[in-house]
């Protein structure tokens, strides 16, 4: 499918953390243990025009995602080969992630240091101790850039056994939250 654009338009930091959320509901709808998935970010009005049976008639959104093909590889894989039309305003991708407080610093230290020579080995290391660590949280990280420059990133907590699911809805950022995938993403346009 292809866009057409006769003038540009401007998205706010909003507008982006809407989409996000779009992103993160059709997520939500997916089991654990998906792979990344993959979303152009295109103005709804555009995706409207052309065409009108992808969106709602009461629809006000500013950017709409659209999912991507986007197989089983790897994040890193698929983001360097990916590149897009014009119309595309945007870029989102969820994916999961582990969460570690931040005193597991030290046990993901002694993991990798003895391994820094080689670094497949250091991050082979580094992921298993974070695997295993008692405080791990599964996460998926939902983040997102406007060609504008706008950038975003929201993360979606796993429910542990015991806790309410609801717990998953609450979608948290920071302003430091995954500042190399958010760069990944840039780097597409």
């Amino acid at each position: 499918m292809t866009f057409g654009s006769d003038s540009p338009q401007r998205f706010s930091q909003a507008d982006l953390g809407n989409a996000l959320a779009q992103c993160a509901g059709y997520a939500a709808a997916s089991e654990w243990g998906s792979p990344a998935t993959l979303f152009a970010l295109v103005p709804t009005a555009v995706l409207a025009q052309q065409a009108p049976g992808l969106v709602d008639d009461d629809d006000d959104s500013a950017l709409s995602p659209v999912v991507q093909e986007s197989g089983d590889g790897d994040l890193e894989s698929l983001l360097t080969a990916v590149s897009w039309p014009d119309a595309v305003v945007g870029c989102a991708v969820v994916t999961e992630i582990t969460v570690l407080p931040p005193e597991a610093e030290s046990t993901l230290d002694e993991a990798f240091e003895p391994l820094l020579a080689d670094p497949d080995a250091a991050d082979a290391a580094a992921r298993e101790a974070a695997k295993s660590h008692p405080e791990r949280r599964d996460a998926r990280l939902i983040a997102g850039v406007l060609r504008s420059g706008q950038r975003v990133a929201l993360l979606s907590l796993r429910a542990r056994d015991g806790e309410d699911r609801s717990v998953e809805a609450d979608l948290r950022t920071h302003p430091t939250l995954a500042p190399n995938v958010l760069e990944a993403l840039a780097s597409t346009f």
